[in-house]
This record gives structure tokens, C-alpha cells and sequence, in this order.
């Protein structure tokens, strides 16, 4: 298993397809309204902030991986007005990270990845532009998590790090995604 940096990145990727998960799953609780209705945060509703998470990691993402898409992700600003769909979309896009993140090497974190920005090509480092991508996930979860909190479902934890001594608390979620603890972790 990869050491160091790589490793931490691995864990990041894992960690926000899990929390991307729990909300997603805690959300399917919602009728189709309640998930469209108007709430307090940076994105009026839970489907709008969700999908922006969404759209963003294609946006980021597709930058990773060399592509060009650029601000062509957001020509649609909910993509996935239903939170089933959304699911299964964003998990495709988590497992996407996550092949990024398995696939990184000491010097790849150190390479510049171009970004479209349409006008502009933005140039980041790849550590710093997957930092980005994380902080900017934690941070509309978290605004997503709030809204939940309006509503009759319970919003799932998310402050986790995958603690060893918790393995059994997710095992089933885990199941759920196909994952072992080993398969973050190694061993």
C-alpha cells in the first residue's frame, strides 16, 4: 500500500465517496419535494446543493484525468433532479477519484493539471487542486447536512475519518460500496 501523501489522498478519495454516500442514502428518505424544497444555504435547495457537488467534481475530475469539458459541466444546473439518479451518478463519479487516487505516484502529485476555464487555461498542481476539490466537497456537505436537519430525516454523521476502532460501525456501509477496510488501508 502506498505510503505517505499517496496514501493520504487515497484516503480522501474514499472518505468523500462515503460521505457523498451516507448523505445521498439519508436524502432518499425525502419525498421528491421535500428534496426540492426551498432551504437556507449557498444553493436554495438540497437537490440544487447536491447536484453542485455533483457538477463539480465532473468538472474537476474531468481535469484530472486530462479532459476538456471545463464550465460545459454546469450547462445544466441540476442534472439529476432525482436523488436515486443523483446517487448512482455521483457514485460513478466518486469510484472516479477514487481510480485517480489509486493511481498516483509521489511525482504525479507534483504534476501541473490544466483546468478550462473557457477564457483561461488555470494551471494548479495536482495535490493542490485535489485539496481544493475536498475542501470544497466538506464544505457544501456540511450546508447540505444542515438542510437535512430542517426536515424529519436524520442527518447522517459525517465527521468521520474512518477510525480503526469504528471499522464495525461502517461495515455495512462499506459492504454496501463494495469495500473492505483493507481496500483503503491495505493488510
Amino acid at each position: 500500500m502506498p505510503a505517505g501523501l499517496v496514501q493520504t489522498f487515497r484516503g480522501f478519495a474514499y472518505n468523500n465517496a462515503w460521505a457523498n454516500h451516507r448523505l445521498l442514502t439519508a436524502c432518499a428518505g425525502l419525498g421528491a419535494a421535500e428534496f426540492a424544497a426551498a432551504r437556507t444555504g449557498f444553493f436554495p435547495s438540497l437537490q440544487a446543493t447536491l447536484n453542485h457537488i455533483y457538477i463539480i467534481d465532473l468538472f474537476y475530475i474531468d481535469a484530472l484525468e486530462g479532459g476538456w469539458l471545463g464550465p460545459k459541466a454546469w450547462a445544466n444546473e441540476v442534472p439529476y433532479p432525482a436523488v436515486d439518479a443523483l446517487k448512482r451518478a455521483q457514485r460513478a463519479m466518486d469510484q472516479r477519484l477514487i481510480d485517480h487516487c489509486d493511481a498516483l505516484t509521489p511525482e504525479r502529485l507534483d504534476d501541473v493539471v490544466r483546468i478550462n476555464r473557457d477564457t483561461t487555461v488555470q494551471t494548479e498542481r495536482r495535490d493542490r487542486l485535489l485539496m481544493h476539490l475536498f475542501q470544497h466537497q466538506i464544505h457544501h456537505r456540511g450546508q447540505a447536512h444542515a438542510m437535512l436537519s430542517e426536515t424529519a430525516v436524520k442527518p447522517p454523521q459525517l465527521d468521520e475519518f474512518f477510525a480503526a476502532g469504528e471499522a464495525p460501525l461502517r461495515a455495512h456501509e462499506f459492504a454496501e460500496l463494495g469495500w473492505t477496510e483493507s481496500t483503503i488501508w491495505g493488510g
